[in-house]
């Protein structure tokens, strides 16, 4: 399956697992309020801090919701990739 295809199945209720990633700081200890991802950091080609998420959210409303507190911490946004279709359609009754 391309990921074109695997793209085109989701949904907005969906499950999904995202790699979101930021420049600026994000402390590791704030993984909770982030929907529980996994926070690493790297240094960008620029010698730029950058911040990666990495998790499993439930639906496109978490993901919206998480965009925006990077938002309001004043982080801007370099990248969101979905890097995993969920099944969870089936499991919820909705596909």
């Amino acid at each position: 399956m391309t990921d074109t295809e695997k793209r085109s199945r989701l949904r907005p209720w969906s499950a999904a697992t995202y790699r979101i990633e930021v420049e600026g700081p994000l402390p590791p200890s704030w993984t909770e309020s982030f929907a529980g991802m996994r926070i690493t950091t790297r240094e960008g080609a620029d010698q730029s801090l950058v911040t990666r998420l990495n998790g499993r959210v439930r639906d496109q409303s978490e993901l919206t919701g998480l965009l925006n507190a990077l938002a309001d911490l004043q982080l801007p946004i370099l990248s969101v990739e979905q890097i995993e279709e969920a099944n969870d359609e089936k499991r919820d009754g909705r596909g």
